[in-house]
């Protein structure tokens, strides 16, 4: 009779490790699924919020770099000719970079003090970079100084105004920190 219990009792026990080892090798369960599913969802938004902000980041060091190489060839056509281009003043406008150009940005491209005309990286065609020459003692500034010019950027994507970088530019009565995001000038004379 014992020899029968132990019998039962083996045939017990492997029935139990075979119902163990069938739930092994179903897989996972529906919960189990969608907790992974939650979780690479709740990781790839977390990423993708920090790409929005590297791009975003990236374009306005582009536009950064962008107002370096403007202002740069202004100099170097200041150290050349004594005075800033002036291909505004006979309409009175600030003028723009354009898909186009500008005049004045096709004006320092087209007398070799920029390679290339430089471009928003959004709004290719947009009016983001701007310049203004200003005659002696506008917005009184000191007469001795001699004309200026302003330039700036407006709608930069990742700061307010004024951004933190911006040299600013502001006479007694004008100060266009309030206008753009980022904005410098010179004097002829200083």
């Amino acid at each position: 009779m014992n020899l029968n219990i132990l019998k039962k009792q083996k045939t017990s026990i492997s029935l139990v490790k075979t119902t163990v080892d069938l739930k092994k090798n179903q897989g996972f369960t529906l919960i189990e699924l969608l907790v992974v599913i939650a979780i690479i969802s709740l990781l790839s938004s977390v990423v993708l919020a920090s790409l929005n902000t590297a791009r975003v980041k990236a374009r306005d060091a582009k536009r950064l770099s962008d107002m370096r190489q403007i202002q740069i060839a202004l100099e170097m056509y200041y150290d050349d000719n004594g005075s800033y281009p002036e291909e505004n003043s006979s309409n009175g406008s600030w003028e723009h970079s354009t898909e186009d150009g500008g005049d004045f940005i096709d004006f320092l491209k087209d007398n070799n003090y920029m390679p290339v005309v430089p471009l928003d990286p959004i709004n290719e065609g947009s009016t983001y970079y701007s310049y203004y020459v200003y005659g002696t003692g506008n917005y009184g500034c000191d007469a001795s100084f001699g004309e200026y010019y302003v330039l700036g950027i407006r709608d930069m994507e990742s700061t307010g105004r004024p951004h933190p970088n911006s040299p600013g530019w502001s006479c007694p009565t004008r100060d266009w920190e309030t206008e753009f995001d980022w904005v410098t000038g010179s004097f002829e004379k200083i």
